[in-house]
């Protein structure tokens, strides 16, 4: 492929950590700001240098996910994973340039040390996208940018060794073999450097996790909370939650994907943002919320069946609410029969919806969701996304285990 002693294979690979670089910088960057417990556009871009934007979702998700960092129990948000890739790609980076600026000159035994590890990013970024695909069900710009970095740096690092095979053993002793082990180790530690400092700086979060109040009115009138209770119940809680809310739909997925929801003995209280029914807002933020709560209501014994089923069509109940309360009816209706239909419009089910708000109006809840109480105690916004785990760890440890 590359003719010998090329310098297109290490200047590919030049171009392939430089790239890597930048994106894992972006990806760190945008994890750090979130460190002063602040809500921060992001980076969500496949071109490096775009600023960041409150629209991107994709990046957000990934952002939360349990797989973004590591130690997330220890540390406030954990130690991002694109802190590893950014000392990586910056010996990946001084290495390339090693190689470009001797040409063909460059040693085979330095050339077959870079192919080796050079696949490595790749190798990551592969299980990575392999999670995205599977568990998160989005593709990050700013991860594709670093899988896209990968594979152009295991491109040039495996081509800068195969151009270098023929060349002859006199010019592969140039470099000493105990050289190869101290590369190994100068990797080692540049990858790790970004990672210590960072967990280093990381600020105590721990003062700021009982701030945030505690219930006023422990019952609702007639006790009439939906209790969801896990196989595996051991903390109580009680969530306040809109099932058209993007934001509830994210929560719920963490709650499941890092194997919370089913440790918890959940009172739902639905509080939808749909001004049709909830009298503290002038207008409608998520249409439709009303006529999807009433049906989580009516679920009965499968509420929370009925719950997820609109978390995982809720872009599709969006846009039906939008379209017009028939639409959604029928939605409705054709999932779950005409009998849940028929409680929906019961007025039996209006009123018990409007216990839920009024109990959200008791104890000032604020017009956003979701919220959450572990017991009395409220959970602030911030701690349901990023220091999810690290507040579990810190207020409820034994539904980590």
């Amino acid at each position: 492929m590359f003719s010998r002693g090329s310098r297109v294979p290490a200047a590919i690979a030049l171009f392939g950590s430089l790239l890597g670089l930048a994106f894992a910088a972006y990806s760190t960057l945008d994890y750090a700001k979130h460190l002063d417990r602040g809500l921060h556009d992001v980076h969500c871009s496949f071109i490096p240098g775009l600023p960041p934007t409150s629209e991107a979702e994709a990046c957000r998700v990934a952002m939360y996910s349990p797989y973004s960092a590591l130690l997330k129990e220890q540390y406030w948000g954990g130690i991002p994973i694109s802190l590893f890739a950014l000392g990586a790609f910056c010996f990946f980076t001084a290495f390339s340039l090693y190689l470009l600026l001797l040409g063909e000159r460059a040693p085979g035994r330095a050339a077959g040390f870079f192919a080796l590890v050079g696949v490595t990013p790749l190798m990551v970024s592969l299980f990575m996208f392999t999670i995205s695909l599977t568990q998160l069900g989005h593709l990050c710009k700013t991860c594709v940018g670093i899988y896209i970095a990968s594979l152009l740096l295991a491109i040039g690092a495996v081509g800068s060794w195969l151009s270098t095979r023929s060349e002859s053993t006199a010019q592969r002793a140039l470099v000493p073999v105990a050289l190869i082990p101290v590369w190994f180790v100068a990797l080692a530690i540049t990858t790790l450097v970004p990672a210590v400092v960072y967990a280093a700086s990381t600020p105590d979060q721990r003062s700021y996790l009982t701030r945030c109040g505690e219930i006023k009115v422990a019952e609702m009138k007639g006790d009439e909370t939906l209790k969801l209770r896990g196989s595996r119940a051991v903390q109580p809680a009680l969530l306040f939650e809109d099932p058209l809310c993007p934001t509830c739909k994210a929560f719920h997925d963490r709650l499941v994907t890092e194997d919370v929801i089913e440790k918890l003995s959940i009172e739902l209280v639905l509080f939808p943002l749909d001004s049709e029914c909830n009298w503290m807002l002038d207008h409608p933020l998520h249409p439709g919320a009303c006529i999807v709560s009433k049906a989580v209501l009516c679920g009965g014994v499968e509420a929370r069946k009925v719950l997820e089923w609109a978390y995982t069509e809720q872009e599709f109940l969006a846009r039906a609410g939008k379209a017009g309360p028939n639409v959604l009816r029928a939605a409705i209706k054709q999932r779950w029969g005409e009998d849940l239909l028929r409680c929906v419009d019961d007025r039996k089910t209006e009123v018990r919806l409007n216990n839920h708000l009024h109990f959200a109006s008791e104890n000032s809840i604020p017009v956003s969701t979701p919220q959450m109480y572990l017991g009395k105690r409220r959970i602030c916004d911030e701690d349901t996304d990023l220091g999810l785990r690290y507040t579990l760890a810190e207020l409820a440890p034994e539904v980590l285990k």
